[in-house]
């Protein structure tokens, strides 16, 4: 059975040391659904709800919270991350949207928790913009589709 890298011998938490690896292109791609009732998605395709522009302010919200990941998980690296998309897709026959991640960057470790974080953030504020209108929204799947670059080369889950 593999260890797991985040705990050291004696069973304490530790940040791995990447400080031997080679720089290399990485790049993650997370995806995550909120599900909401046909009406709040109808209301989200029309424009700004209550609360402004959801799908724009969740975009942001996704890119910033990116830049912030390894102040909310504790054993992240800071990374420089080089490119950073949040895409939305409007499902109506399942009345959700559709949130697509990308983070790029080149260094020592993968931008995987970073793509997972912003993924997760902007469902969140999709969620907090429509919860006036609909409190029955879910949050759900949020998961890493795609990682590529370091040691393990390219993973394809999706």
């Amino acid at each position: 059975m593999e260890e797991l890298t985040h705990i050291d011998a004696q069973g304490r938490p530790r940040m791995v040391d990447v400080s031997g690896k080679p720089d290399t292109q990485r790049e993650a791609v997370a995806k995550g659904v909120v599900r909401m009732q046909a009406s709040t998605l109808d209301l989200l395709k029309k424009g700004p709800m209550p609360k402004g522009d959801v799908l724009a302010v969740a975009q942001l919200a996704g890119i910033m919270a990116a830049k912030q990941t390894p102040h909310l998980i504790p054993l992240c690296h800071p990374i420089l991350i080089a490119d950073i998309k949040v895409e939305f897709s409007l499902d109506e026959e399942n009345s959700a949207v559709e949130i697509t991640t990308t983070a790029k960057s080149t260094g020592k470790t993968g931008v995987e928790m970073e793509a997972l974080t912003a993924t997760a953030v902007a469902a969140l504020t999709i969620y907090d913009m429509c919860k006036a209108v609909d409190r029955s929204m879910k949050i759900e799947n949020i998961h890493l589709v795609k990682k590529s670059g370091g040691k393990s080369g390219t993973i394809t889950l999706e």
